[in-house]
Parts: C-alpha cells; structure tokens; sequence
C-alpha cells in the first residue's frame, strides 16, 4: 500500500490515526505513518482529514467525492422517506431497463460490508421464462423441505395453492430478480453483507420509480443450495447466495403511511 502525507499541510491533528479502525496509522514527529496492522481500505484516514494532507492509493483522494457542501435531509424528511417503503408484491408488466437496475446496484456496492471485504456480485434474472422456472423450482424445494420442516408444510401447502389458481405466489410476477451472491469461506458474514448491500437497493429503487420485496422463499432455496436451483443461475461453486430481491414498476400507489408497533427499547441508564 502507498500511504502518503503531505507534511506541509499535515497539522498532526490525530484524526486519522484515532479514526482508523484497524490502527494501523501511528503519529509521528512528520505525521502519520503506517504501523503493524492492515488496511481494509475504508478509506476513512482520507476522508477525515481536515487539511487534505493524506492520500492513498487504496482509496485515492481524487475518487473521493467532497460532501461537505452538499445539503443534508432534515430528520423529518429521513423519516418520512424510511417510513414511506413499501414491500411491493404488485408490479406492472414492464421491463425494467438493465442500465436502471445497475444505477440501484452501483449504490448497493457502498453499503457497509463485515469488514469492509465487500465482495458481494449480483446476478439479475430479467428473462420471463426463467423467472417461470425459478419460481418452480423453489415450489419443488419447498415441497421437498415440507417432509422435515413443519412451518414448510403450511408455506408450501398457501404456495401451491395459489399456484393452482393461475397466480405467480412465489416471485410475484416481478419483472426482475436481483440474486446477491459472495464467498462461500464465511457464510455468516457473507450473508449478512449481502443484506446490508440489497438493503441499500431496497432503499435507493424508490427514488428510481421502482418497488421491491425481498424474495424470502428464493433465498430460503438458495441457502439451502438447492442444486437444480443453483444450476439454473449459474451460481460459482465458490459462491454461496447471500439474499435477494424482488424488482419492478409497482402497479398501484400507497397514498397512506401504516403505523407499527410500538417500540420497544430498554435504556441501562436512566435520565
């Protein structure tokens, strides 16, 4: 890693060495300097920086976008907007644009991952017919998990029910599914960044026009790498499925905000 100081500019203020996370940056009579540890390149050291006297060439500065003259959301705007998400299960029967559905992912790659390893890739499934037959495929998985899994019994018993009836219950007709995929060497964490990254897109599609819903009986198929499932996707044997989303135009409009309950939330300490 090259890690430089601009020592004409560098006020050793400490900022970057008490802000990383991992202390690898030590404070010397010149300025900071790497120490024993590594980077996870988070690019923290850089950005916080009040001088601009750091670079690096993990996360160069010039990659770096200053925010600091950007406005920020009031708490009742942030608010209003978390508050306003929708699990869509009701979408137009419109495609939606690969260049739409990068612009949603190219945000979800910032999310926080465990470590900052990153590491989370996407497959999206736009074809129709293979959408048809993902969803027959997690059906089938269900029915099979149904013989050891009691709640499974139920889920797949509503599920083939609807089925029957002509309608789409597992993906919703949703015109596309974003597969969220990583390592398969920590499972735990791989998950968790793959959430943390479709949350992100979850989150972002709305200001886009679109809905989402997580695929919750998909991603139950996939982390129990159903083969033929896994097959179909393409999925690397390297690779484990992390999570998943339902996406597309949604074909009604929510005119309300549906409250929920109430919180719940114990303090140590009183005021």
């Amino acid at each position: 890693m090259l890690f430089t100081v601009n020592t004409e500019v560098c006020t050793r203020c400490g900022l970057c060495v008490a802000d990383c996370p991992t202390g690898l940056l030590v404070m010397s009579d010149d300025g900071p300097i790497t120490g024993k540890g590594g980077c996870i390149s988070c690019g923290h050291c850089i950005s916080v920086c009040p001088t601009l006297a750091l670079d690096s060439d993990l996360t160069p500065r010039k990659e770096q976008i200053d925010i600091t003259q950007e406005p920020k959301l009031t708490p009742e705007q942030a608010e209003l907007f978390l508050r306003s998400r929708r699990s869509i299960r009701n979408y137009q029967n419109k495609p939606v644009p690969a260049e739409l559905i990068r612009k949603v992912l190219n945000v979800a790659r910032m999310a926080p991952t465990a470590t900052n390893t990153q590491g989370i890739s996407y497959i999206v499934v736009r074809d129709k017919q293979k959408l048809r037959r993902i969803a027959d495929l997690v059906l089938e998985w269900m029915h099979l998990a149904a013989k050891t899994v009691p709640i499974m019994r139920l889920y797949a018993r509503v599920a083939q029910a609807e089925v029957d009836k002509g309608k789409e219950y597992i993906l919703r007709d949703a015109p596309a599914l974003v597969v969220a995929i990583g390592s398969k060497k920590d499972i735990h964490r791989t998950h968790d960044s793959g959430h943390s990254c479709l949350s992100y897109a979850e989150l972002y599609a709305p200001t886009l026009g679109l809905g989402t819903c997580w695929a919750g009986f998909f991603e139950h198929a996939g982390e129990a790498e159903y083969e033929p499932l896994l097959e179909l996707l393409g999925v690397p044997e390297d690779k484990i499925i992390a999570g998943a989303i339902l996406m597309g135009y949604p074909r009604v409009r929510y005119r309300n905000i549906v409250e929920r309950q109430p919180l719940d939330v114990t303090f140590d300490t009183e005021e």
